[in-house]
């Protein structure tokens, strides 16, 4: 009887010990700090607002935000993005209009309003900004003929 719960109990031991990292662990997105200790978050710079339309690296890539976005409300009742970039309010703003796809639900139904499922614009797409690279990336986007 003890000895068939002393191996599951072994087992979960040697578990654990083997998922705990070893203290000098370093991690590259954690800097030169181990993974074992505190670190303090970086202060946040100043983001791209220069309103420039970056180039899509991929069909299908949600557009990058070219501005600012910092205290944007987005929530069930509100939508701070809306005030500009809502079909009504585009040609007074001058932003560029939510794509049309956004007004069509699961069923393929065209909506008079946005779809609650492309509501929250930042899950999608994002701000920039002008942080060095953390690790090293050779990706290389879609060529401009080839699309």
């Amino acid at each position: 009887m003890k000895t068939s719960f002393l191996i599951p109990a072994l087992g979960l031991v040697a578990a654990v010990a083997w998922a705990q990292p070893s203290p000098g662990l370093v991690d590259a997105a954690r800097g030169p700090v181990p993974v074992l200790e505190s670190t303090h978050p970086p202060l946040l710079g100043n983001a791209v607002n220069d309103d420039v339309r970056r180039p899509r690296n991929y069909d299908q890539q949600p557009p990058t935000i070219p501005h600012r976005v910092d205290g944007y409300q987005i929530d069930r009742n509100f939508n701070k993005c809306l005030d500009c970039h809502a079909r009504a309010k585009s040609d007074f703003s001058g932003a560029i209009p939510v794509s049309a796809t956004h007004y069509i639900d699961r069923a393929g139904k065209v909506l008079p309003q946005i779809s609650t499922r492309r509501y929250f614009c930042m899950q999608c797409h994002i701000a920039q900004e002008r942080d060095p690279a953390l690790v090293g990336n050779s990706f290389r986007g879609v060529e401009p003929d080839k699309k």
